[in-house]
């Protein structure tokens, strides 16, 4: 199976976000992400073993972290560079909790074999991702334009464990386990 941890967007900045994308589609020949797939990744562990799904998700589990933490969403960019871009995203504000999210559920998941990140943490959500050098002029020419850049703020008080599984159309993703961050420390 095939595996990341994440947050799940407020159900209002989904729906400026599905705006947007409708206003974009037409302007390149990319693949779009679904709305349902929009999401927050804190760590991306790829294929995982079905028989150690438990101690995954029971490590999981055992991470305490005093929650909400304060996003926002807003902007846009490309990885790995606006000149030679292979995805299109739109930008994440949070503080520094979200960055220790993702820093604690890697170490935790290194530690059970995972291999660990090897860049600095950069929260995003993929609105699309670019394949073959396609014509982007467009898209870009619409992203210029465009004079309102905020897609909203929320608090999130839970991460996700999802699994991601291949279809012809690209991937569905589907929350296997929700993991509370306003639990207190034991």
């Amino acid at each position: 199976m095939r595996l990341f941890t994440g947050l799940a967007l407020d159900p209002a900045v989904t729906t400026k976000l599905a705006a947007l994308l409708d206003a974009l589609r037409p302007t390149a020949t990319v693949h779009w992400s679904p709305v349902e797939n929009l999401h927050i990744t804190t760590k991306f562990i790829g294929a995982w073993p079905d028989d150690r799904l438990p101690a995954l998700q029971a490590a999981l589990s055992a991470i305490n972290f005093p929650g909400p933490i304060p996003i926002a969403v807003s902007r846009f960019g490309f990885f790995p560079n606006p000149h030679q871009p292979n995805s299109f995203f739109a930008g994440v504000q949070a503080s520094t909790a979200l960055t220790d999210l993702a820093d604690t559920i890697d170490r935790m998941l290194t530690s059970l074999g995972c291999a660990p990140e090897t860049k600095p943490y950069r929260p995003h959500v993929t609105l699309a991702r670019i394949k073959r050098n396609p014509d982007i002029r467009e898209l870009r020419e619409h992203i210029a334009a465009m004079t309102d850049f905020n897609f909203g703020a929320f608090h999130t008080t839970a991460f996700h464990l999802y699994l991601s599984q291949p279809t012809s159309s690209g991937s569905t993703y589907t929350k296997l386990a929700t993991y509370d961050l306003m639990r207190e420390k034991k």
